[in-house]
């Protein structure tokens, strides 16, 4: 039986909706060897596979970030250069899961810094909650982030205020 590639199957369906995200998902976490076939999806000329892409790999850093490690570097670029939001909230929230070194957590950081200045309210809340992901157990680095949620708290987008919220109820805990 012929397999079907993750960049067709992602491309079908309405741009508002996951298409078969899940589908491709569970089909990685059965056979992770075809992982580097979805990850290559992240760079497809066509938007809506890139978004899917970003989506289903997201998911699959749910279950098992491990899965990503070998990727880290291309993940770690690719937030960089990203300008396409649904690329960029999905990589906000992938970038803390994997495991990175302290250059790599530095460089995390700063690209999510920027995602703070992003037009889109979600990309937005997610970096936030990126970068508290990242600064959990660094004592100045957790300082940093409770000033930065406080900030939001006050002046960022309704979405922001909410996360930071809930976000600053967990550093609070400790």
């Amino acid at each position: 039986m012929k397999r079907i590639p993750f960049s067709r199957i992602l491309q079908s369906g309405d741009r508002r909706s996951i298409g078969e995200s899940n589908q491709v998902a569970a089909s990685i976490l059965r056979s992770p060897q075809r992982l580097p076939e979805l990850i290559e999806c992240l760079w497809s000329e066509d938007p809506i596979v890139r978004m899917r892409a970003a989506d289903t790999a997201e998911k699959v850093s749910v279950k098992r970030p491990d899965l990503l490690h070998p990727c880290k570097a291309e993940l770690l670029g690719l937030a960089d250069e990203a300008t396409q939001a649904e690329l960029r909230w999905h990589l906000a929230l992938m970038l803390p899961r994997l495991s990175l070194t302290a250059a790599e957590r530095g460089r995390a950081k700063s690209t999510l810094q920027r995602y703070l200045s992003d037009r889109s309210s979600i990309v937005k809340t997610f970096a936030l909650q990126g970068m508290a992901e990242l600064a959990k157990g660094d004592a100045s680095s957790e300082a940093e982030m409770i000033d930065l949620l406080e900030r939001a708290c006050r002046t960022g987008t309704p979405a922001m205020k909410a996360r930071s919220r809930k976000l600053l109820k967990q550093f609070q805990k400790k």
